[in-house]
């Protein structure tokens, strides 16, 4: 997905199980009532087989959390530190987005698709032994409940079974407690405590009242006389920053899990890319054929993983020139080039991003292969970059020496290309004015927070992951450009693992050069 550089959420503070919002009730008005009888209670409530309560093996990613838990921990000795996962988020009236819990939540606990919304992750200090970490969440209610099966938003009537505590101690190899046990920890909050700001609004509420609580009592019991009243902590509590920031620089140098992880969803996505080209000849006879492109890979995401990792890019024509093209309601033309911009996240999270541009008639023209060998020479000068001791910002560096060379040659910028290179003119970003890389892992654009001494300006380590990505757009109106140029728009992004000796793209085996991209679209389409 391209790297530009830089829902109200409906989560509800926790509270006992068969109690329901004012706000609950108004969205679920246009459901169904249930009887509420003594009698049909005692029915609903009976005649169940014994649930399987064996308790499953550790996840493989389990081991892996722990040890980032522990790196969490020796940077905040004794400070009690909390992780949403988040909750639902409201799309319409009744109905929610599809789950997704926040990604540093699963980074520290490796619960991904199947994770419980409005969980909270509580790093609790312990001494020397660093932190104790406790994964609250809403427990799975008895059959004799109300909830069981008159609560659409978590009754297991609704939206099939809950694990127990004891399932999801035993799944991640962490302690587990229920949600309603989480104001304990509110009582406890100082203002030492940290918390992941964004991940779930109401949590954040009820920390930052607690610390200012406990901030005001604090000042009260040692209170002069003399000395003006005033709190040191505010709503946006910046030291919480910190916390945001080390748990995305965390990411930054990926495991043995994440790199395999990753392997799999760029398997993944190269089926999906397949596919896609075997459904050409539907493709171009839809009205709106790049619906088509969207839904065909969609399907391979949700049969090999969680869902896409980001909204579609299925441009094809002057579409392609739009580099967050994700309405995807044009036809697909024979002449035209298509630019697929698509990843498939793992059940995990971990997602690939991938982009390739092929010709929808398996034939490149002139100015349509000019441009293309274009991108791949920069993406290539790109590659020849990554190794480990090199400088990130090194690889947009390269590929930008060639975009500027190549659109100085053809006669687009007013100046050489030496002197558009300066940091002063730039002129060749007129055709690429996104980054070249971004980090890649549990999200699209990964470790977003990080320091930039520690992403644009860091320094490469094995173990990171990131996207290769020049392209070249020629809107349809600009005039700058000869005008067989207008409406060509060009990208190819890779993933980039560092390897100990220099690099390995993750995606190389779909296919890359101009002509291997035409041989491949023409033996899709048969």
């Amino acid at each position: 997905m391209t790297n530009t550089g830089d829902a109200t959420a409906t989560a509800h503070e926790a509270r006992s199980l068969d109690e329901t919002t004012a706000e609950e009730t108004g969205r679920n008005a246009n459901r169904s009532t249930t009887p509420e009888s003594e009698g049909f209670r005692s029915f609903i409530g009976g005649g169940w087989a014994e649930r399987d309560e064996s308790l499953p093996s550790p996840r493989e990613q389990a081991a892996y959390a722990s040890a980032r838990r522990a790196r969490v921990s020796a940077e905040f000795p004794g400070q009690r530190l909390v992780i949403p996962a988040g909750d639902m988020k409201q799309r319409a009236n009744d109905t929610d987005y599809p789950y997704r819990a926040h990604s540093a939540f699963t980074h520290l606990t490796g619960w991904g698709s199947d994770s419980e919304p409005g969980a909270v992750l509580v790093m609790e200090p312990s001494g020397d032994a660093g932190h104790t970490a406790t994964v609250y969440f809403r427990e799975r209610a008895g059959r004799d409940s109300e909830e069981f099966y008159a609560n659409p938003a978590i009754g297991e009537f609704w939206i099939g079974a809950r694990p127990s505590l004891a399932h999801v101690a035993a799944d991640l190899q962490v302690e587990t407690r229920g949600i309603a046990d989480l104001d304990r920890v509110m009582d406890a909050v100082d203002t030492a405590t940290l918390m992941l700001r964004e991940a779930d609004p109401a949590i954040t509420e009820r920390v930052d009242h607690a610390r200012l609580r406990f901030a005001a009592e604090a000042a009260l019991s040692t209170n002069a006389s003399d000395a003006p009243f005033s709190l040191e902590v505010n709503a946006e509590h910046e030291p919480d920053g910190e916390l945001a920031r080390v748990l995305s620089e965390l990411r930054l140098v990926k495991d043995e899990y994440e790199v395999a992880e990753l392997r799999a969803a760029v398997d993944a996505t190269e089926r999906g890319f397949a596919e896609v080209l075997a459904e050409l000849p539907r493709i171009t006879s839809e009205v709106r054929g790049e619906r088509v492109i969207e839904g065909v890979f969609a399907t391979r995401a949700r049969l090999d993983g969680n869902d896409v990792g980001y909204a579609s890019i299925a441009a094809a024509g002057p579409h392609a020139t739009i580099l967050h093209w994700t309405r995807n309601d044009g036809p697909v033309v024979p002449g035209d080039l298509v630019l697929l911009d698509a990843g498939v996240e793992r059940d995990s999270y971990y997602t690939a991003d991938i982009t390739r541009t092929f010709p929808v008639n398996g034939t490149f023209s002139a100015v349509q292969r000019q441009v293309y060998e274009a991108v791949l020479e920069a993406a290539d000068a790109a590659y020849r970059v990554v190794r480990p001791g090199a400088i990130f910002r090194e690889i947009h560096a390269a590929a930008m020496e060639v975009i500027a060379k190549r659109t100085a040659e053809w006669g687009f910028l007013p100046v050489p290309a030496e002197e558009s290179l300066k940091p002063e003119n730039q002129f060749h970003r007129r055709y690429m004015v996104h980054g070249t890389s971004h980090h890649l892992g549990l999200d699209v654009h990964d470790c977003a927070q990080a320091r930039r001494s520690m992403y644009m300006d860091g320094v490469l380590e094995a173990g990171m992951v990131f996207t290769i990505e020049p392209g070249l757009y020629f809107q349809p109106d600009d005039l700058t450009v000869p005008e067989a140029f207008r409406g060509i728009g060009v990208r190819i992004e890779d993933d980039i693992l560092v390897t100990a000796d220099g690099a390995e793209n993750l995606s190389a085996g779909i296919p890359r050069t101009a002509d291997e991209v035409e041989a491949w679209v023409r033996g899709a389409r048969g």
